[in-house]
């Protein structure tokens, strides 16, 4: 149910990538303007996960999650019926406003429910929901814009979580030991805990860090494929539907070869992976498709090589008492730096009169850095967690 959850709501954020080259044209804007609109979600979102953190361990996980995915509904029908370039902004700013708490409450509900030996994983199983999305979602998703319009997938999306939120309320049972351990009966004083407790600034700072890469790379993705790799916009569902295929198999294996050689270990393989392919990807030009398809799986599995085992790591970090309002400020965190990342690649990133993008490489050599920084930090954060063991 949860990576069912999981993959409306990274189908929401994804699909605005590869509809950018769809939606520059449709709208009139610029790909700062572009920019804009993915950082506003993740702005929003970050926003949403501070103000939720008092909040986070104070109710029924089942509840807060029904109640946040009702909000992230109704945000993603705003984008479906949205008339132009200031009412989407307005529409994703509402979908981030909700939409960015859901994921700290689903790995909140995951820690709860699966031992750290089994999360690598649980976490492979619910993340395989991000190639779901890369399968199913993102090609229906191009097939019903290239047939409809951009509003349409919204819409499928908004059908889809309808689906979703009945089965989760009808079947989810409640999630609630964590309310008897709780001693802050004051919000306020529950967050400040948390944002200040010194055994979580080294997690908050590398959460802050891995996010930045994707929101980078992904949103001018298509534009890139389709004006500097050469590949046509009747193609590129196919490319999404392949990479998608091999994410989906590789999610499940990287989650057991974590649990099995070291969650560590999986994470470092898949940063010299990432690395070696960003700068790959980041430097091509006019590419046959079946190169662009295969660089993309690799730079896939090295994203979820990375992922998936940091996920694994940071959930054993805060106390039960307090893991939902850890997971919120770490969503929060998430969103915002990516949001930044988003508007500074929209800022590096410039058109020529030919539609090509320049200056995608710099974007490049910005994500290798921060991964290599991430992958020096990571470390004390394993060895915080084998000393816990």
């Amino acid at each position: 149910m949860l990576a069912f959850l999981q993959f409306t709501l990274i189908l929401d954020f994804m699909i605005i990538s590869p509809m950018g080259a769809i939606l520059m044209p449709a709208l009139h804007i610029s790909p700062a303007q572009f920019g804009t609109v993915v950082s506003a979600y993740a702005f929003s979102a970050g926003v949403s996960g501070i103000l939720a953190a008092g909040f986070a361990d104070r109710f029924d996980r089942k509840k807060l999650l029904l109640f946040f995915y009702c909000g992230f509904i109704l945000g993603t029908l705003l984008c479906g019926t949205a008339p132009n370039f200031h009412f989407l902004l307005m529409a994703r700013m509402v979908t981030g406003l909700f939409g960015g708490v859901i994921g700290s409450v689903v790995l909140a509900i995951t820690t709860d429910l699966f031992p750290f030996e089994m999360r690598g994983r649980v976490m492979g199983y619910v993340q395989s929901a991000f190639a779901a999305s890369q399968v199913l979602g993102l090609p229906a998703g191009l097939y019903f814009s290239n047939l409809w319009g951009w509003h349409a997938p919204f819409l499928m999306i908004v059908s889809i979580g309808v689906v979703v939120g009945t089965v989760i309320f009808a079947k989810l049972q409640p999630i609630s030991a964590h309310l008897k351990l709780q001693t802050d009966n004051n919000a306020f004083v529950h967050i400040r805990k948390t944002i200040f407790n010194l055994d979580y600034t080294l997690a908050f700072a590398v959460t802050a860090l891995l996010s930045t890469g994707g929101f980078m790379l992904m949103p001018f993705g298509s534009d890139f494929t389709v004006n500097n790799l050469g590949i046509d916009m009747e193609h590129l569902p196919l490319i999404y539907l392949i990479t998608g295929i091999g994410a989906l198999f590789i999610g499940p294996i990287v989650g057991r070869l974590s649990d099995r050689f070291g969650k560590y270990t999986m994470f470092v393989a898949g940063g010299l992976l990432s690395m070696i392919m960003v700068m790959i990807y980041t430097h091509l030009g006019i590419t046959p498709i079946h190169q662009v398809i295969l660089v993309n799986v690799l730079l896939y599995m090295g994203v979820f090589s990375r992922m998936i085992p940091s996920q694994a790591l940071m959930t054993a970090i805060p106390s039960p008492s307090n893991r939902g309002s850890f997971m919120a400020v770490s969503s929060s965190l998430q969103q915002m730096s990516g949001g930044i990342a988003s508007v500074l690649a929209g800022l590096i990133v410039s058109r020529q009169t030919d539609g090509k993008l320049l200056h995608f490489e710099m974007i490049g050599y910005v994500v290798v850095g921060t991964t290599l920084t991430t992958i020096f930090m990571m470390y004390f954060i394993h060895r915080k967690v084998s000393g816990k063991k």
